[in-house]
């Protein structure tokens, strides 16, 4: 039993006992004054004398209030997008076919410095494009009401990167994860869970060094990651002109970005420079599984989901590309059709 505990311990890096040991070494991350409705409110009694006693921040009537006044439904379509440097958390709520800006959270706590993450136990927290399913979600345990981001993906895993666990949490403390405080973690899970319970399949979450802005590239133009850095700016882009978030896709050991608003059957093949042997690309988002052969040395190459691996035999990557590829423009189409009549009975 106690052999058990010890290697579970060791298959949650970011949870683990050790985290107190080595706070003392992280980099302390200051969190910054909470930006959720900062403004004072007011709140009239029943016989308009005495003033009501406003809801608790970050509990659920105080969230049904905010919701209200922002337009937006708790159910509708979610994406995170989190800043390292600004230590951010921002959460978009789809409303009319694009995506608001519902709150801004400080990040209590992450750890590691400006970069990615490259192997288990460097107490380094992830940088780059993930999603999250139902299965990633966590309600009971150790951080109860968290997800697994989905690290590492399928960009990482071409580079050989390692680690798995990286959460989105509650509490202050952590070790490669993003640690949130348990009230405003509770807000987070609550508007993500019920947004895929109805219906929205994943959700992305795009995790940047810091607001993808020629200044901060430029102030940090002398760093290792600055090529890294660049290939994580288009999405970025994309997102803030068109606030509907990218389909992202990995060619050949890169991002390839494009227009999320675009259907998913028409959108142009990806031609960033990046080649491919058949076209087909793996989808680093969706987590839809595709073969692509873009060593050049004739080997097959499953690429998947971290959570959702695959195999096949050897000769029939073409014919199953095109299955796959197939199956998921049927499963969007009928995603966004679901979408559509949603929308139409609000």
């Amino acid at each position: 039993m106690r052999k058990h505990m010890q290697r579970r311990w060791l298959m949650l890096p970011c949870f683990g006992a050790a985290a107190l040991g080595w706070l003392a070494e992280l980099p302390a991350v200051a969190a910054t004054p909470d930006r959720v409705d900062t403004e004072p409110q007011l709140f009239v009694g029943e016989a308009g004398i005495l003033p009501a006693t406003p809801p608790a921040p970050y509990s659920p009537a105080d969230r049904e209030r905010r919701l209200a006044e922002k337009g937006m439904t708790a159910g509708s379509p979610v994406m995170i997008r989190i800043f390292k440097q600004e230590s951010e958390l921002e959460l978009w709520v789809e409303t009319q076919g694009r995506f608001e800006l519902f709150a801004t959270y400080p990040v209590c706590f992450w750890s590691g410095t400006l970069g990615p993450k490259l192997r288990e136990g460097d107490r380094q927290a992830p940088e780059g494009f993930y999603s999250i399913g139902l299965h990633q979600l966590y309600p009971r345990g150790r951080r109860p009401r968290s997800f697994d981001i989905g690290f590492p993906n399928s960009f990482d895993r071409a580079f050989a990167r390692t680690g798995s666990y990286i959460f989105v949490h509650g509490g202050c403390t952590s070790i490669g994860c993003f640690a949130m405080t348990d009230p405003i973690m509770d807000e987070i899970y609550a508007l993500t869970e019920r947004a895929l319970r109805e219906g929205q399949d994943r959700i992305q979450i795009h995790v940047f060094p810091f607001r993808m802005t020629e200044a901060n590239l430029a102030a940090h133009a002398d760093s290792a990651w600055s090529s890294f850095w660049s290939t994580l700016k288009p999405a970025y882009d994309l997102f803030e002109s068109t606030r509907v978030p990218p389909r992202v896709s990995v060619c050949a050991r890169r991002y390839i970005v494009r227009d999320g608003s675009a259907p998913a059957e028409t959108a142009p093949p990806p031609d960033n420079g990046a080649p491919t042997a058949f076209g087909i690309c793996e989808d680093s988002i969706e987590g839809i599984v595709h073969f692509t052969k873009a060593d050049g040395n004739g080997e097959d190459h499953p690429a998947t989901h971290a959570r959702r691996v695959a195999s096949r035999p050897h000769g029939r990557h073409v014919a199953g590309g095109r299955n796959v590829r197939a199956n998921y423009a049927a499963a969007r189409r009928a995603r966004m059709a679901a979408h559509a009549r949603r929308m139409a009975h609000r």
